[in-house]
């Protein structure tokens, strides 16, 4: 399938500049994304829609950064868009989904029953419900297929496209999921705020102690999050290209 790489969110972050890194995928059922980063209601509302975190991680918010304007601007339409891969609800990957009222939002059972009823302070605090509050169709999935890439809880996609798979990667958030997506010569793994600088698993380059912090921070279980950095180097040091959602080193290599 042809994947396109779009930044749907640059944040002026203190700690690091951010990006949101979104994939649009073109299948034989249509469009498919990846999160969404930050939508058009989001920049019309950004008090209601974002609240006070919005100083801290001071997105730009920027209208033709949105994946409604960039899905138009590569000459589709918004109805193109059938269904939507969202790793968690976070307010910085799920903004969008408005601007796609007819796409089916997927999202893993575990992430659903965190957001949707905030069993715990941490998340009710997180969530941002106005940003789901026009009644998306959310599909929820308990990945538990074959094992993939080392990965026992994975579940391939083919009522969409043979080359998607979700892998649960909880930690980040209660119900945090990668995506695996078939690029045809290579398999890509967006792997949302599993981690957030390449220097996790890349060993080589440093990771500012700030983003340690802010990570060790927002974490739901931070054991779980160690050892997911842990695999993911794992993978990287094999050979299988990975994505972090808001490092934008990352987005540049990967969309150029």
């Amino acid at each position: 399938m042809k994947i396109h790489h779009l930044n749907c969110g640059t944040m002026l972050m203190p700690t690091a500049p951010m990006v949101a890194h979104v994939l649009l995928l073109e299948t034989a059922q249509g469009l498919v994304l990846v999160d969404t980063g930050f939508g058009l209601q989001d920049i019309a509302d950004p008090g209601r829609r974002l609240g006070p975190v919005r100083t801290l991680i001071r997105p730009v918010l920027r209208p033709e950064e949105t994946a409604a304007h960039q899905v138009e601007r590569l000459g589709f339409r918004r109805e193109d868009v059938r269904h939507i891969l969202i790793t968690h609800f976070d307010l910085d990957h799920i903004g969008g989904i408005a601007d796609f009222p007819h796409a089916s939002i997927h999202v893993t059972a575990a992430e659903a029953l965190g957001a949707l009823t905030t069993p715990t302070r941490m998340e009710s605090n997180r969530y941002r419900p106005p940003q789901w509050a026009h009644g998306p169709k959310l599909v929820e999935h308990t990945p538990a297929g074959e094992p993939w890439q080392g990965f026992a809880a994975a579940q391939p996609l083919t009522g969409i496209d043979e080359g998607i798979v979700l892998i649960a990667l909880p930690g980040h958030t209660r119900g945090h999921m990668a995506v695996a997506v078939d690029a045809g010569n290579r398999w890509i793994l967006h792997a949302g705020d599993a981690f957030y600088h390449r220097g996790t698993i890349d060993g080589t380059t440093r990771v500012p102690l700030a983003l340690r912090i802010q990570e060790r921070l927002v974490a739901y279980d931070i054991t779980k999050v160690r050892a997911n950095h842990a695999r993911l180097a794992e993978l990287h040091q094999a050979g299988l290209a990975i994505i972090s959602s808001h490092d934008p080193v990352l987005f540049t290599t990967f969309a150029s």
